[in-house]
């Protein structure tokens, strides 16, 4: 886990740090006490999902373990009608995110969508957001920023969804945020990855 944070805050400072970019990190603790309704659960992840509008990407890294079922799988449901709170339906690819490990009860996964193919989303979803896929993007990074939209990972055990969070907007370490004045930051925290 200590591993996967790291390179969680070397994404979140590259992506900070890029002075072209419009690219904005949400993040979210997954558990089985934020399932709606909760479950107990030992199961934990992480989620990092970064945002680029002008290039029209979503960047997905999750990262689970100890779920008491094998994945069947995982997705960003979009949105709640009130933020952090609720059930919604599935935005993002169904039944699963492309190449999400299934069968397992823990794993990693990394992923870049491009946003403006109508494959990174459910049809559902474009169908009842304007149609299209830009019009399913605008309301998809619209939710993941007004706090409507959550991560979940669903299992043979819970199949409604084992352990999920919410996104919210991703705030570095209190330790990173001094080392956000220069690209030397990057290759420090990478240099930590690297003994990983």
């Amino acid at each position: 886990m200590k591993c996967l944070l790291q390179a969680i805050l070397l994404t979140a400072a590259i992506a900070l740090l890029a002075p072209t970019s419009q690219a904005q990190a949400f993040m979210a603790d997954l558990t089985g006490a934020s399932e709606s309704p909760p479950n107990t659960s030992p199961g934990t992840g992480q989620a990092l999902v970064i945002l680029d509008p002008v290039a029209d990407t979503m960047h997905v890294q999750v990262s689970f373990s100890g779920l008491e079922g094998t994945t069947t799988a995982s997705h960003i449901h979009s949105a709640t009608a009130a933020p952090f709170t609720g059930n919604a339906g599935v935005a993002t690819t169904v039944p699963t995110f492309p190449d999400f490990p299934l069968g397992v009860t823990s794993g990693t996964y990394d992923r870049l969508f491009d946003m403006t193919q109508a494959s990174s989303y459910n049809p559902a979803f474009i169908t009842a957001h304007g149609g299209t896929p830009a019009s399913a993007e605008a309301a998809l990074f619209d939710s993941i920023m007004a706090g409507t939209a959550y991560l979940n990972i669903h299992t043979n055990v819970h199949p409604g969804g084992e352990i999920r969070g919410f996104l919210v907007p991703a705030v570095p370490e209190p330790g990173v945020l001094g080392l956000l004045g220069g690209l030397g930051v990057c290759g420090s925290l990478l240099a930590r990855r690297r003994r990983c």
